[in-house]
Parts: C-alpha cells; sequence; structure tokens
C-alpha cells in the first residue's frame, strides 16, 4: 500500500517550504543521475512528464531514440536534511520510462522490479540488509582528496583515535531525518574504514536506500572537509571494503529459510537458494564486483572472501549463515562491494538464488575449517574453487551464465560488458608507477 498519493506530494512541497525536487535514477554502472525541477513543476512530475535526454546517460540509448520520461516513485519522497532548511531540496527516486509508456528495459530499477516479480509469482517476497563499508581521507589544500586518514583506530575502536567518528554520527543521524533505522556504526579494521548498518528493508527499498546512503556519506564527508570513498581498496596492505549483503525469502510473513526441525535451523529453500548462489556467483561477480579495482580485494589474506564455499558460521567462507535464527534467518553473501549497482546485484543474487529454488539444488558440504590456511592441493581436495581473478575473467564469466544474462536482459548485458570490457583494455594498455618503478632502471 503506498504511503503517499500525487495530491500529498504536492502539498508536501507546497506547505514544506520545498523550493527544488532532484528527480533522481540510476545508469547501468550504479552512477546516481538527477533532473533538478523547481517546486512549480511538482504537478508535472508527479504526472511523470518530466523528461529526460537518454543518448546522454551511459548505458541508456541511443541519439535518435532519446527521448524517456522520469515516473517517480511517490514514496520514496524525502527532504534532504543536509541542503538549507528554509527553500528545502526534497528527492523523488525515479523509474525509466519509454514515450509509449513501457518501461525502460535497460533501466536498472526496473531489471530489479522484473525479478522481484518472478519471486511474487512463486510467492515470495526478498528481504535485504547491506553491511556498507567505507573510507574517510583528508583532502589536500586544494581540497583534493589523499589516501591520508590521520587515524590510528582499528575495529570497533572510538575516539580520540577514531577522527571520523563525528562525521558518521552525522551521517547516521541525517539518514534517520531521512527513515533509515540505524543498526549499528562502527570503525571497521582498517585505518580510516569505517561501516553503518541500516535495517533490512524490502529489496527494492533496500537497493534505494543503497544510492542514498551513498549519497549521504559523500556529501556530509565533503561538508567536513573529508573524501568518502566506497573505492573497494584504496590502500595496498590492508583490508579493502565489501557491501557484505543478507538476504532473506518471506512467505505469508514467515521467513521460509527457517526449519525448527533441521540440524542448522535451515529449510530446503534455505539450503537451494545457497546451492543457486554458488552456482552463479562467478557469473554475478562482474555485476557485485563491477570494477578492475575490485578483484584487488579479492585476495587472500585480507578478510575478503574469494573462495566459493558456504558455511553456517565461518567468516572465510563466500556465503556465512549468521547465527540469528526464526524470523531473523538470513544467508549473507561477503563478495559485493560497495561500487556495485544495487539494483542489479540484488537482481542477479535473487534470479541465482530462486534457480536455485526452482531447480531444488543441494549445496556442498558446508567447510567449517579456515579456507585462508588451506594450500591449494586442500582446496582442489575439497572441492573448493575460486571466484574470478579479474574483471576481464568475471566479464567472461557473465556473458556465460545464461541465467544471469536472462535475469539483466539482453540490453543491460550488452552496454554493460562493453562498458567493463572498455574499462579493462584502459586498465591493462596503462603504464603503472609500479611498473615505472620496477622496471625503468633494471631493464
Amino acid at each position: 500500500m503506498s504511503k503517499y498519493s500525487k495530491e500529498d506530494i504536492i502539498r508536501l512541497v507546497r506547505e514544506g517550504d520545498v523550493e527544488f525536487i532532484r528527480m533522481q535514477f540510476t545508469d547501468i554502472f550504479g552512477q546516481l543521475k538527477n533532473v533538478a525541477i523547481t517546486a512549480s513543476q511538482i504537478e508535472k512530475a508527479v504526472n511523470n512528464q518530466i523528461m529526460i535526454d537518454g543518448s546522454s546517460i551511459e548505458g541508456f540509448v541511443r541519439i535518435h531514440e532519446s527521448d524517456q520520461y522520469l515516473y517517480p516513485d511517490l514514496d520514496s519522497f524525502t527532504v534532504l536534511p543536509w541542503r538549507p532548511q528554509h527553500g528545502k531540496v526534497a528527492r523523488l527516486i525515479c523509474d525509466v520510462y519509454n514515450p509509449d509508456g513501457t518501461p525502460f528495459v535497460g533501466d536498472p530499477r526496473g531489471v530489479l522490479k522484473r525479478v522481484l516479480k518472478k519471486a511474487a509469482d512463486m510467492g515470495y517476497s526478498f528481504n535485504v540488509g547491506p553491511e556498507c563499508e567505507f573510507f574517510l581521507f583528508q583532502t589536500d589544500e586544494a581540497g583534493n582528496p589523499t589516501t591520508t586518514t590521520s587515524d590510528e583506530a582499528g575495529y570497533f575502536d572510538l575516539g580520540p583515535l577514531d577522527h571520523g567518528e563525528s562525521t558518521r554520527r552525522e551521517i547516521c543521524l541525517a539518514l534517520e531525518q531521512m527513515g533509515f533505522e540505524i543498526e549499528a556504526s562502527h570503525h571497521e579494521v582498517a585505518q580510516g574504514q569505517h561501516e553503518i548498518d541500516f535495517k533490512y528493508a524490502e529489496a527494492l527499498t533496500a537497493a534505494d536506500n543503497i544510492m542514498t546512503f551513498k549519497l549521504a556519506v559523500k556529501t556530509l564527508a565533503q561538508k567536513n572537509g573529508l573524501h568518502a570513498t566506497f573505492m573497494p581498496k584504496p590502500v595496498f596492505g590492508i583490508n579493502g571494503s565489501g557491501m557484505h549483503t543478507n538476504m532473506s525469502l518471506f512467505k505469508d510473513g514467515k521467513n521460509v529459510f527457517f526449519d525448527p526441525d533441521d540440524s542448522r535451523k535451515l529449510s530446503k529453500e534455505a539450503y537451494a537458494f545457497i546451492a543457486g548462489l554458488l552456482k552463479h556467483v562467478c557469473g554475478m561477480a562482474a555485476i557485485t564486483n563491477p570494477l578492475v579495482n575490485s578483484y584487488k580485494r579479492l585476495v587472500p589474506g585480507y578478510e575478503a572472501p574469494c573462495y566459493l564455499a558456504w558455511s553456517a558460521s565461518n567468516r572465510s567462507a563466500l556465503i556465512r549463515i549468521p547465527a540469528a535464527r526464526g524470523q531473523a534467518t538470513r544467508v549473507e553473501l561477503r563478495c559485493p562491494d560497495p561500487t556495485c549497482n544495487p539494483y542489479l546485484a540484488l537482481a542477479v543474487c535473487l534470479a541465482a538464488g530462486l534457480d536455485g529454488i526452482e531447480k531444488g539444488m543441494t549445496p556442498p558440504d558446508e567447510i567449517t575449517e579456515n579456507i585462508f590456511a588451506m594450500d591449494e592441493a586442500t582446496r582442489d581436495a575439497k572441492g573448493i574453487k575460486s571466484l574470478p581473478g579479474s574483471l576481464k575473467a568475471a566479464v567472461d564469466a557473465l556473458k556465460a551464465d545464461e541465467l544471469i544474462c536472462e535475469a539483466l536482459g539482453d540490453h543491460v548485458v550488452s552496454h554493460y560488458t562493453e562498458g567493463k570490457y572498455a574499462e579493462w583494455d584502459a586498465y591493462r594498455t596503462h603504464v603503472s608507477n609500479w611498473e615505472i618503478s620496477k622496471y625503468l632502471i633494471t631493464y
């Protein structure tokens, strides 16, 4: 049931001293876009009459088919608390539609909606709780970001060691004003690294929340003279940033992953969902870990999971089942990083899990030992394979996975893979500082 009607939005704008409304949408590479309108245009906005030039958005449409329309999700209306409180700025998250009134197949939000409809047709709703990590770095005299933190804190430390604590607190308060329920915030393992966890939500809302979260973090860090980055591995030799993704399926108000009679209290649907994730996770990697830099996080030794295994307790496994049971039973996929497009990432996770359920898949045996401590021969003996080792390998795996390609749709797959191959080629042909220092004098 909707929270707001068109009339509600018009009234909130006119009575709430709102002067600008940001009509937000996301491109296929996860970049937040917006068209700003004045309050005088709000009636046009709620009646789906705000147009964009889709040919200017990467991965959208060609120049001769450029006109597209923004259909706002009225329940996403909120005032941005970091903007002026006189002449306020609000936002509406939008779906992208074609001029003929059909959903645009390249809209990432629409991709997730299509997979959610499949889940609904099977009787399921899909809940997601993300754990978003990020770094706070200092800026130089010109305001450009550095990789310096002036932060000596470690895991769960607090001030005065944690120099980002006040910014993290400000972010939490701003998000709560926007309707988030913040469950925890703390310093992470690496210097300058932070995590803020917000309550799980239905998947579409969760993806919207991730985009809002990233905007709030970057905006408030900049306001405080810091630079926030969600780059997976900004500093060599320390932990990178992940976005552990906790997932559960509900039917008739009950968590279908819970079975009180099973030895691990997990249902056959939970095991099948895990098996589906493991079957397709290599094909998903280019979506969940979309950058060249993503694969510098996914290496042994820094707590990032790179081996295809699951466990009810073992944090070295790719998929972990947190201890909570009952309505809180969930599957945690630990490989995604926060640079992913959350709409596409949650769509492929759900599609993979549903494939496991539909086909009655069974996961391999649980791995309870520390996989990072195993040698290659031991991993081979246990059948433990690895995630793709590079963006190029991940994109190749995506193109080879029919289910993941079907979930994303031809338009997204063709534009996404084209963009990622170009990114890989730009990286592959670039001469890095490491190469100069390694080879210039020696050879």
